[in-house]
């Protein structure tokens, strides 16, 4: 399966700033001159009533245009999904061994939405990567603290769970990502730069994207979106034009740090997958077929022409063992007699254990799946019933 990626190239992870773009000295009254100001505001004046003055004859004056159904759609959008985006802000704890004491200290700021109306905050893992504290503040101004409900690096999600009470604002809808086509419109929510609840547009421009993790991992499956993603848009949601959650803003492609028209999402079909595991056991595990397997073996097999992961056990009582899996065994003298080797899983092609445990992510437990193996020198295909994992 064909796999587009970014590996080896610059990628920012953008919700760990809190930067501002601007500085305060950039809209100080009085800066300048006074004299030169004073001087300056009359002739202003004049020339402003001049212009009004001007426009006020028979014929002249414009009413501005209604505005265009496009724009009364983004703009009810926007007003329908904002209260159910949150700004996230981040403390560290550092320690002064001058002073021998411990004291929390800003670390960043990222976004997120509510999950349902339980106080589900979903947002990245890599905006509370390594933080000791978490403030969740709402658009009406509410300021909440949060903990941490669960965390799952290798799809960059985590869930913070604050005590809104019966006040929450409403969840965002979910849609279904399986369902994306390149070209529709896309809206993303975030705060960029500490600039809280910002509109950004664009439309879906790749689906099924891979990039590197900086633990040296992947994440699969991304969406890939021109609408502008910054630091701080991070863990925000990425909406469809009816209004539906399409996906998770985790990540951009850029030499500068800031948008450069490509960014990435963590699709829906995924969140819904992984943050269910997340509040309910803080922990996000794939389902199991219960093989056991050696990269290096996988690696020997394709250096000899066999591409796969050859089955070197098989888990008693597992899903591979009720499907008739046959794991590798010892003959006379020792020698290694081959067994099955794993080629595809629900249609997806298997190539090394990353796209096994891959394809199996992107299944749900007690749901069957086909597996293509190779035994005996020929292709067979099984149905095979995905475990939970213990």
């Amino acid at each position: 399966m064909d796999r587009p990626g970014m590996a080896g190239r610059p990628l920012d992870l953008p919700g760990g700033g809190n930067d501002s773009i601007f500085s305060a000295g950039d809209f100080a009254v009085g800066k300048g001159d006074p004299v030169a100001r004073f001087r300056f505001a009359p002739v202003m004046a004049v020339f402003v009533c001049g212009l009004l003055l001007a426009g006020a004859g028979p014929g002249r004056a414009e009413t501005l245009p209604e505005l265009l159904a496009p724009e009364r759609t983004l703009i009810a959008l926007f007003e329908a999904s904002r209260d159910s985006v949150v700004s996230i802000t981040t403390e560290a704890r550092v320690s002064d061994p001058w002073r021998r004491e411990v004291r929390m200290v800003p670390q960043g700021s990222g976004s997120g939405f509510f999950w349902d109306d339980r106080g589900h905050v979903v947002t990245n893992a890599h905006v509370i990567r390594g933080a000791a504290a978490a403030e969740v503040r709402l658009s009406d101004g509410r300021v909440f603290p949060a903990r941490l409900a669960g965390t799952a690096p290798m799809h960059d999600l985590a869930v913070l769970k604050i005590d809104i009470g019966e006040d929450a604002p409403p969840p965002l809808r979910p849609g279904r990502s399986v369902d994306l086509r390149v070209g529709q419109s896309v809206l993303a929510i975030g705060n960029p730069f500490g600039l809280d609840w910002t509109l950004t547009t664009g439309i879906v421009s790749a689906l099924e994207r891979e990039i590197p993790t900086r633990e040296g991992g992947r994440i699969e499956g991304l969406i890939q979106t021109d609408a502008a993603i910054n630091p701080g848009n991070s863990g925000g949601p990425l909406i469809d034009s009816s209004g539906r959650l399409i996906g998770v803003n985790t990540a951009i492609f850029s030499p500068s740090g800031s948008s450069a028209g490509i960014g990435f999402a963590v699709p829906v079909d995924t969140v819904a997958r992984v943050v269910p595991q997340l509040i309910a056991h803080g922990v996000y595990r794939p389902p199991v077929l219960g093989v056991r397997y050696d990269p290096r073996v996988t690696a020997l097999a394709k250096r000899n022409g066999i591409e796969g992961v050859p089955v070197l056990g098989v888990e008693p009582g597992s899903p591979a063992e009720r499907a008739g899996l046959r794991p590798a065994t010892r003959g006379l003298g020792g020698a290694i007699l081959p067994g099955d080797v794993i080629q595809g899983l629900g249609g997806r092609v298997i190539t090394d254990g990353a796209d096994l445990q891959a394809a199996l992510d992107a299944h749900e437990a007690g749901k069957e799946v086909r597996l293509r193996l190779l035994r005996e020198g020929r292709e067979v295909e099984i149905a095979v019933v995905l475990g939970a994992p213990g």
